[in-house]
């Protein structure tokens, strides 16, 4: 009897470990130096959190649920509830916490100074019928997002920039394609923990989060796990993306500044809902947009040097898939920021960074414009139209904006990185999959050159 109650107590241990394993922790910054411990589970109860040795109980986000139907972006017909089997749990870190633990999950705390930072961005696995898009999701070749995660977490960031667009596996894999066979898709827990949390776990654990929303996670998408997961604000009712009635609340937040100490700090926006086409000054996002210059700007008057991050590029070089031209900027952006500023950004805007445009590339300009870099290349299948190694002329995003220094990388996944040298100096590196350095930039204010113009895939 009594082997049989010490053989019943470690499989209770055992079930409460593998119970303790499966949930998923991380920490989100948010304005200022603020920081927030999430936790997803399958318990029905949120776990203790202790913090610099006290402990207290997490409190609960979002409940487990089945939300309603919100159609896949390219076959609606498709469509299915999003299935959120999960509950999501959420404490505060104050400022100047050490440490925080979840059972014996360490939890990467915030440091003072954010010095070592890391960008990546467009890291799903893209199955999209609309397009005939069907990425080999099983394949680490073909979807390295792991890989990526781990090579991250091995340079030891002290914060994770994400730019934007999570979520890709839309649509149901095929049955003649091998490579994503049986993979889930939607917008439900499983999709978000297949393409985000499970192959980004080593990151996760690593270094704390500056997020971005992308265009996967606007309302008519991915958007109900976003508030649910990442956005660092409180979920709010009509605010979740789960009655289209209340999209247009749903689809848009005031941008907020993270704080890195030493004078720089980074402004995130939430542009995820300005698509590619001109905005009508009439349009709800006009107003949303130009609030967002005006708080941006007031925000660069409090640091020396500012970051901003949004999905959309605002001033990046892409080619056309179909007919190949090679373009430049985005006419949302240009259309509502360009009513406040012909300048697109408040002149306190050193750096923007961005997604969506699935390679790494830096655009730096004669004057006036802050450089622009994008990093939509950690997972996404690729673009498949390269850049050229040098900009046709007369090219600009928007008028005025004359393209001193260009540099992409299309013929590879990876992830960049930023060195802080002193407050208006940062050194950018471009890595591989692998976590090897592919190209150098340097940042001097508001100017970006970078040591090759066109980087090649190392091992091809």
């Amino acid at each position: 009897m009594k082997l049989l109650k010490i053989a019943l107590s470690l499989i209770a241990l055992s079930a409460l470990a593998a119970s303790a394993q499966a949930e998923t922790a991380y920490v989100v910054l948010g304005e200022g130096r603020t920081a927030e411990a999430r936790v997803i589970t399958h318990a029905d109860h949120c776990p203790d959190i202790t913090i610099d040795g006290r402990t207290r109980q997490m409190q609960a986000r979002a409940l487990p649920a089945t939300e309603p139907l919100r159609p896949t972006q390219s076959k609606p017909e498709l469509s299915k509830p999003s299935v959120f089997n999960v509950l999501t749990c959420e404490a505060p870190l104050p400022a100047g916490t050490r440490s925080a633990s979840i059972g014996r999950q360490r939890l990467p705390v915030r440091k003072r100074r954010l010095d070592r930072l890391v960008v990546i961005g467009d890291t799903g696995c893209r199955l999209k019928a609309a397009d005939d898009a069907w990425q080999a999701c099983d394949d680490p070749k073909a979807y390295p997002f792991a890989q990526v995660a781990r090579a991250v977490a091995a340079w030891r960031p002290d914060a994770i920039i994400h730019v934007g667009d999570y979520n890709y596996r839309e649509n149901p894999c095929p049955a003649d394609q091998t490579g994503c066979k049986g993979s889930p898709w939607g917008y439900g827990w499983d999709t978000w923990n297949a393409d985000f949390f499970t192959p980004g776990a080593p990151m996760l654990k690593a270094a704390p989060l500056i997020l971005a929303r992308g265009n996967h996670e606007n309302c008519s998408r991915a958007g109900q796990g976003w508030w649910r997961f990442l956005d660092p604000r409180p979920l709010e009712l009509h605010r979740d993306c789960n009655d289209p009635v209340y999209d247009a609340t749903g689809d848009y937040s005031q941008p907020y500044a993270v704080d890195f100490g030493g004078g720089a700090q980074i402004a995130v926006m939430d542009l995820s809902h300005a698509g590619g086409a001109p905005i009508a000054s009439n349009d709800p996002r006009f107003a949303d947009y130009t609030d967002t210059y005006d708080r941006v700007d007031a925000m660069t008057k409090q640091a020396r040097f500012t970051f901003a991050v949004d999905h959309y590029p605002f001033l990046a070089v892409s080619a056309d898939e179909k007919t190949h031209a090679i373009v430049a900027g985005n006419k949302a952006l240009a259309s509502s920021f360009g009513a406040r500023n012909p300048r697109l950004m408040p002149e306190g805007v050193d750096v923007l960074l961005s997604g969506h445009v699935h390679l790494w590339e830096q655009v730096s300009f004669a004057k006036d414009f802050p450089s622009q870099f994008v990093a939509g290349f950690s997972g996404t299948q690729e673009d498949i139209v390269p850049l050229p190694a040098k900009v046709p002329a007369g090219l600009e995003p928007v008028p005025g904006a004359a393209i001193a220094h260009f540099s992409s990388w299309i013929d590879g996944f990876g992830f960049m990185t930023l060195e802080r040298i002193r407050s208006d100096r940062w050194r950018a590196e471009v890595h591989d999959g692998q976590g090897r350095v592919v190209n150098v930039c340097h940042i001097v204010g508001r100017t970006s050159t970078c040591d090759k113009a066109v980087v090649k895939r190392l091992d091809r």
